[in-house]
């Protein structure tokens, strides 16, 4: 999985693996989900995220894996 935070957009990107996607769905405003051609979700992409999230949790990112 890739995380990209294009600060200047003020968009997140998490890239869930290295398919090509095919078509884009915006599920609630300012969140599209991109799919594969076998309707699987490769990536996630968050905008206005400055708006959503403190910008404090921006500067650094933790990951849990269980």
């Amino acid at each position: 999985m890739k995380v990209q935070f294009d600060q200047e957009s003020d968009a997140l990107y998490f890239r869930l693996d290295d398919s090509k996607f095919i078509e884009s769905e915006e599920v609630k405003s300012g969140i599209v989900l991109d799919f594969n051609d076998k309707d699987q979700v490769v990536g996630i992409e968050i905008l206005g995220v400055g708006k959503r999230v403190p910008a404090s949790n921006l500067k650094q990112m933790q990951f849990e894996v269980a």
